[in-house]
């Protein structure tokens, strides 16, 4: 192995004058755990062809127009994703500037001195003398070890990382609104039960004081509908609450405040659709968070050739034009014409003290640490998707079962309001009917929202809808550049 280096090394040496080397590994993608299939796809239903994707604009899925309307707002309101933009463009313009630094640079100076010769000195003129000066210097470091292009390819794979964090930001944002947004709808179905049931009461707090009035009926069996008339108000107050934070969080997701938004109560009438779940290997495609972790690899992969090109001496070339004359009228004349070439100068580090083996084996670390990471976001992704699959398919089953026991509660709370209006059973037996026929309800609408958010975030957990190909190329992540950028002009638009 450390013939086939020292080989490379030569190779580079003996080829310096035709074309510089790139020192350092080439990347390549590291293999990640996958498995054939999901383990909690077996008895979930999905959308049928399986093979059909997600759309871009997955919350359509819902049909719901309101939410349509909300979550478009996303992307271009959201502050969060108006941070991660400017970030982005930031990347893009670490891009220019690495590609900046495989050109020359050029200066144009000016000079002007007034000076007395010490006495004494053999001068041609005596007395006080003025020199004016104009010149133009070119200096130029050729990548002679691909350490400038190293760096290049690593600010490059950043700004494609950033790109996919963008995406994955969005995706992340419009996924919170959607939850929040079908748990604001959860909260109005538990209202609308709630004041559904207070009318109940409140029918059946008037049937007891008629029984009381005749003497059929005990005042302990007023007092109790009345106390359960009025937990139920109570109940339906205390939503307010949890359903005004929902509706803040919806307005500071799409770039609004609080008092900017009113949603209107509406009821529950989404169901969970069906999802088309792909192969596994394909969700390292499609989650944008497994893309930028990969390109951060990539960076790192690249850091390592920058360390290493550090180990290698540096060439310097430098030439200057200018004018000199002690009178400016005569100064750009060929008499007063000057030039030079150099200074040319190669340095070699013999002795640092063991820094740049440091940040060489630094530049490993970073490489396996990213790999790590990378490794555990796609393990955190399979995770997700089976959390919500197995959610999605659970929560199904025990909506079918849910939906008999409200069945058979409304039927036992119908009977037993009939037997208590014939005096055969207390009303203990009515309240107690109907506690358990509001539970059974109210437990039916949490899971109608909980498998709407499952479905939420298995969306998200696919990647809802985005993929690979939606990444800048390497020539977009440097950005659109302007001849006016090459100017030495704070020109900013």
């Amino acid at each position: 192995m450390r013939s086939t280096k020292n080989s490379a090394t030569l190779a580079c040496l003996l080829t310096l004058p035709l074309a510089a080397c790139t020192v350092g590994p080439d990347y390549v993608r590291p293999q990640a755990a996958l498995s054939d299939e999901f383990k909690e796809i077996k008895g979930w239903k999905q959308a049928q062809p399986r093979d059909s994707g997600l759309p871009g604009k997955w919350w359509e899925i819902y049909g719901d127009p309101l939410l349509n309307s909300l979550a478009e707002q996303v992307a271009g309101a959201n502050q969060s994703v108006m941070q991660a933009e400017a970030q982005y463009r930031q990347a893009q313009h670490l891009v220019q500037s690495a590609q900046s630094s495989l050109l020359p640079v050029a200066t144009l100076t000016g000079t002007f001195n007034r000076f007395k010769a010490a006495t004494g000195q053999n001068v041609a003129v005596a007395g006080v003398r003025n020199l004016f000066g104009q010149a133009v210097g070119i200096a130029w470091e050729p990548d002679l070890w691909g350490q400038v292009r190293r760096q290049l390819e690593a600010n490059t794979d950043s700004a494609q990382a950033s790109a996919a964090t963008l995406h994955g930001l969005i995706l992340s944002s419009q996924a919170a609104l959607a939850d929040n947004y079908f748990q604001l709808r959860t909260l109005d179905a538990q209202k609308a039960l709630l004041e559904e049931t207070i009318a109940a009461f409140a029918k059946t707090l008037e049937i007891t004081k008629n029984r009381y009035a005749v003497g059929v009926a005990a005042k302990a069996d007023v007092v109790q509908a009345e106390t359960q008339l009025e937990t139920v108000r109570a109940q339906a107050i205390d939503l307010g609450v949890q359903r005004a934070k929902l509706e803040h969080a919806i307005a500071v997701l799409i770039g609004k405040t609080p008092a900017e938004l009113a949603l209107a109560p509406a009821p529950l009438n989404s169901q969970p659709p069906g999802i088309p779940v792909n192969l596994p290997s394909e969700l390292l495609e499609r989650r944008p968070d497994i893309a930028a972790a990969e390109r951060q690899i990539a960076a790192a992969n690249a850091q390592i050739g920058v360390a290493k090109a550090a180990y290698y001496p540096t060439l310097n070339l430098g030439g200057t034009n200018g004018f000199q004359s002690g009178d400016p009228g005569n100064l750009f004349t060929m008499a007063r014409r000057y030039w030079s070439l150099g200074p040319a100068g190669l340095a070699l580090t013999l002795f640092d003290g063991g820094a740049k083996n440091a940040q060489y084996k630094q530049a490993i670390d970073a490489y396996d640490a990213r790999v790590a990471a990378y490794r555990q976001t796609v393990l955190t992704g399979f995770q997700e998707v089976e959390d919500n699959l197995a959610a999605l398919r659970i929560l199904e089953q025990e909506t079918q079962v849910q939906d008999k026991a409200v069945a058979n509660a409304k039927q036992a709370l119908a009977l037993t309001n009939n037997q208590y209006q014939a005096g055969t059973v207390s009303y203990l037996n009515v309240m107690t009917a109907q506690t358990a026929a509001l539970a059974n309800q109210q437990t039916a609408v949490q899971l109608l929202g909980q498998r709407l958010s499952a479905s939420v975030q298995l969306v998200k957990a696919l990647g809802g809808g985005w993929n690979e190909t939606l990444l800048p190329t390497a020539d977009q992540a440097g950005g659109e550049r302007k001849w006016t950028d090459y100017l030495i002009l704070p020109l900013v638009e």
